[in-house]
């Protein structure tokens, strides 16, 4: 019956006659493991059987063709050869195929670029096509970086064209080529596409967040509520509130990003999003059902440290089994708790594996305020008592009261005037924020929150030391919102000592609640997606700064999709474990308001925060005043390493300003960045003009800084040091104990008991732990900062030895870590809980996945989790 199949695919081919250039194709099957597979490969194998499953037409980049818009010439098909006995039905790996074109050199020109159909029933993930031995070709061979997943052609109206993997700027983009780059950011922008998007479309544009829920405010395109854009996906409105979205339903439906998005972790297959649905559809609904069956509390720290050693035993509830079926991989299967004993245990977080006790030192709790998981919000006071900066026709005056009684004693000898001018006194403010909030959060169940202050002394040794804090409630006087404060000193014995450790966790509630949705969720997930879109619809897969940004930008549109989808939209799990509840993303846009891109660069927040100031004579440009401040100390070494390469790069192509200015592609790109992307606050003075290379370096290294080291300061650290609950509570219930009332009295008999019933309850600490370990994980497919998932990027030695540098650099910032790890006079860097600051540290030179789970160490490129 085949006896002829070897003849048909030798004719196919071209039959090996003339001249030929000989190749080979690099992809993936989409994964037969996947969601919503079902049985594509019965269809496949016939076609795959001819040898027409996919064909390849290369495009020339010097002979340009008349009868067709002077495009260059575009060459006879070719079809893989063996590909059936080549592509295992379930891809773990890549499978490589030969391919041979009918091309002549000296007639049809050098090959830039190639068309590649599919003609079979389901996509495939193309990585690379490399030509070999090419006349006329600089390094003897042509390889086309694809990274892309193919459809079926008839899902498409237009051909799939890859470039070959030379760097142009427009201007020197070969003519012949020049209308297929056109073309291809033409289809990448989809301005003409206005029905719901399909998954296998690659169009990028930009929407505002209508689509978190009937009953949540719009964010973007307004004065009151600023956001950056998102993804739009062409979901129909709501029929309920036709201003907002739709919302996709449940299980059946995902939130649509471009496919390209989604190329991260195919060794996981979307671990990610399968690890939340299970989560949301399966655990939860356990854990609910658990919280329900037993309306218990945790009495004491006991209690909760048996999540980590016994674990839990949930009910035996059908819909966990269910879950089970459902989903595909033993990695989600592993996270559901287990049928007949539906034990859920979780992992012990580092901050309490060498001592249980530690977190509750005033050291360890200061120590994190430099070197936690939201190191970033400490200020250095300059002016004593700290002012505010609310408005005082609306609130009155919310200067700070603490005064030097209460602290006069915990300066070592100084003034609080003289610890402010000798750079000792620090505060962690969230007063101001919170404050314009208060009314409407306390309003809501089973929530009090306190604005608080936290003032810290720098002592000699080099560590903080909190000496006040405070905590302030509104106050309603008239039209005025004034504010009503209490101020807590240290205490070690008897029941002031608890309620030292109440104000302790009040602060610390204030705090994980603004690093979940504005150090973490708005400063890199949200203000990253609008380059995204940006780069991909104004810049060319052949302009150096697209090559150059891409790898930062790696799933991270998916994952935040994910978070409307499951975690911010209303009713999704940050409504329910953190305590703005539905109020979380409003905040999040209410600060958006004083986002200032040039302030993302470490070297300008650290200046702006009063923690350095410039100094010229150092390598990072800046000085710091705190000198043993893990976060900044590292950051600001993988700051120089990111500039030092983005310079370097950027240097090949951009000789002089002009040519920047006369970058088409880059004007565009910017331009769009600023007014659409970032449209609520294109009027600010402080966006950079883009006129002089300088500019796009900073710009480039913000991004890259964002996407890459400042998202994993933020995300990797979540369960090692939240992950148990009683150091980083995501919500508070109860006011602080007076004296002489019924509270105060139980606080004294059962001091546990009360510290454990005003923070987190049991269902949102349970489910917010249960979120934060699937977050906090590395990938076993992770590539960090300094490697690329494709070696090949890009064709230009310059530029490949410039990286080649950028990861020395970074190698010897991991030794340089854990060298400052392993210095004793560095108390900040280990702390009472003996955990040393690893987030900062690169991983580089990691190419085993060694770094997989929660580790807390690690630079992975981008935001992909």
């Amino acid at each position: 019956m085949f006896g002829g199949g070897l003849d048909i695919i030798g004719n196919l081919t071209g039959g090996l006659k003339n001249v030929h250039l000989k190749g080979s194709v690099v992809l993936m099957r989409k994964n037969a493991l996947d969601f919503n597979d079902f049985g594509a490969a019965a269809i496949d194998s016939v076609t795959e059987f001819l040898g027409r499953g996919v064909t390849c037409q290369l495009i020339s980049s010097t002979v340009a063709d008349p009868n067709n818009g002077n495009r260059g010439k575009v060459g006879t098909e070719a079809s893989l050869e063996q590909w059936i006995t080549s592509l295992p039905l379930i891809t773990v790996g890549e499978s490589k195929f030969n391919v041979t074109f009918d091309w002549d050199v000296e007639k049809m020109g050098v090959p830039g670029a190639i068309i590649v159909k599919n003609n079979h029933a389901s996509e495939f993930f193309l990585k690379t096509i490399t030509l070999d031995n090419v006349p006329g070709s600089a390094s003897g061979s042509v390889v086309f970086v694809a990274n892309s997943w193919v459809y079926p052609k008839g899902n498409y109206r237009y051909n799939r064209v890859f470039f070959a993997n030379d760097t142009y700027l427009p201007s020197k983009m070969p003519a012949a080529l020049k209308p297929y780059r056109e073309d291809e950011l033409r289809n990448l922008r989809g301005d003409d596409t206005q029905e719901e998007y399909k998954v296998y479309d690659r169009v990028y544009r930009y929407d505002v967040y209508h689509d978190l829920g009937d009953a949540r405010q719009v964010l973007g395109g307004s004065k009151d509520f600023p956001y950056p854009r998102r993804c739009r996906t062409g979901r129909k409105l709501s029929q309920t509130n036709p201003e907002r979205e739709s919302r996709p339903l449940p299980l059946l439906q995902s939130i649509y990003v471009p496919r390209d998005e989604v190329f991260g972790h195919l060794k996981q297959s979307d671990f990610l999003g399968y690890s939340l649905k299970a989560l949301v559809d399966g655990i939860i609904p356990a854990i609910r059902t658990y919280v329900d069956l037993s309306p218990q509390e945790f009495d004491s720290f006991a209690d909760i440290l048996k999540l980590y050693e016994g674990g839990i035993k949930l009910p035996d509830i059908p819909a966990l089994e269910e879950m089970r079926k459902q989903f595909p991989l033993q990695l989600v299967k592993d996270l559901i708790p287990m049928g007949g004993d539906y034990i859920l245990k979780l992992p012990k977080p580092q901050i309490i594996k060498a001592d249980e006790k530690a977190w509750m030192t005033d050291d360890e709790f200061a120590r994190e305020i430099l070197a936690g998981v939201n190191p970033m919000m400490i200020t250095r006071v300059t002016e004593f008592p700290p002012k505010s900066t609310l408005d005082p026709s609306k609130y009155g005056d919310h200067t700070s009261t603490i005064t030097e009684a209460h602290i006069g004693k915990s300066l070592e000898g100084l003034t609080a005037q003289q610890a402010v001018a000798s750079n000792r006194l620090y505060i962690l403010d969230h007063h101001d924020h919170l404050m314009p909030y208060l009314i409407k959060l306390n309003n809501l169940d089973d929530t009090f929150i306190y604005a608080t202050r936290t003032l810290l002394f720098l002592r000699g040794d080099g560590t903080l030391a909190p000496i006040a804090i405070e905590l302030s409630t509104p106050l309603i006087q008239g039209d005025i919102t004034a504010s009503k404060s209490t101020v807590y000193t240290p205490a070690t014995t008897g029941v002031e000592a608890w309620i030292w450790q109440l104000a302790k966790a009040y602060v610390q509630v204030n705090d994980y609640g603004w690093h979940q949705l504005v150090s973490h969720w708005l400063n890199t997930h949200a203000v990253m997606e609008p380059f995204i879109i940006a780069t991909n619809r104004q810049l060319s897969v052949t302009h150096p700064v697209n090559k150059l940004l891409v790898p930062h930008y790696r799933d991270t549109m998916n994952i935040n999709a994910r978070a409307r989808e499951l975690l911010v939209n209303a009713g999704g799990i940050i409504e329910l474990t953190v305590f703005q509840r539905k109020y979380a993303m409003e905040m999040s846009s209410v600060t958006y308001k004083n986002w200032n891109f040039a302030e993302q660069a470490l070297p300008d927040d650290l200046i702006k925060r009063g923690m350095a100031v410039r100094d010229p004579s150092n390598p990072n440009k800046v000085k710091l005043l705190l000198e043993d401040y893990p976060y900044a100390v590292d950051g600001l070494a993988i700051w120089q390493a990111i500039e030092q390469w983005v310079q370097d790069y950027l240097a090949i192509y951009y000789p002089t300003d002009s040519v920047l200015q006369g970058d088409v592609e880059l004007q565009a790109w910017w331009k769009e960045v600023r007014e659409v992307g970032h449209g609520d606050l294109k009027d600010a003075a402080w966006w950079p003009k883009m006129q002089t290379v300088a500019e796009l370096v900073k710009a480039c290294t913000t991004i890259i800084w964002t996407g890459s080291a400042l998202h994993a300061a933020v995300n990797f650290g979540q369960y090692p040091y939240a992950g148990y609950h009683p150091n980083k509570p995501s919500a508070s219930r109860r006011p602080m104990p007076e004296p002489n009332t019924e509270e105060y009295a139980l606080l004294a008999r059962e001091p546990e008991k009360v510290f454990i019933r005003t923070i987190t309850n049991q269902l949102q600490a349970i489910i917010g732990i249960s979120l934060l370990e699937i977050l906090s994980k590395h990938s076993s497919d992770e590539v960090y900062l300094g490697q690329r998932d494709t070696p090949e990027w890009t064709s230009d030695a310059k530029a490949l030895e410039a990286f080649k540098r950028f990861g020395t650099r970074l190698e010897g910032i991991e030794s340089q870590v854990v060298a400052l790890n392993g210095n004793p006079q560095l108390k900040n860097r280990n702390g009472p809980a003996k955990f040393p600051y690893m987030l900062l540290y690169p991983n580089t030179s990691d190419h085993k996945g060694e770094a997989t789970g929660l580790t807390a160490r690690g630079i992975p490129n981008s935001i992909s989790i």
